[in-house]
């Protein structure tokens, strides 16, 4: 299974969130904590860098499409249904 876009994205948004939501509470803490100050920065850089740099991996080249015009309105390449034969049973 090869990288797509859509899983790109799914990293890209909670790390993204995440490092902000991180990176806030680094700048606006109230708290006497700054252990834990420098520590939510650098959690918050991470998750950031790490969503954005996931943007940079290369997508896998797909299958080549046949260039072969559609006929009717149906997806070319497509075998043409089989007829049933109303007399035989199913089950």
């Amino acid at each position: 299974m090869g990288l797509n876009r859509t899983a790109k994205g799914i990293v890209l948004v909670p790390s993204l969130l995440l490092g902000g939501a991180f990176l806030s509470a680094s700048v606006w803490s109230q708290a006497e904590g700054g252990g834990n100050r420098t520590l939510a920065a650098a959690l918050g850089a991470i998750l950031m860098a790490t969503g954005l740099l996931s943007q940079l991996l290369p997508e896998p080249a797909g299958p080549v499409p046949d260039k072969e015009p559609a006929v009717d309105g149906e997806p070319p390449n497509l075998p043409p249904p089989k007829a049933m034969d109303h007399g035989e049973r199913r089950g």
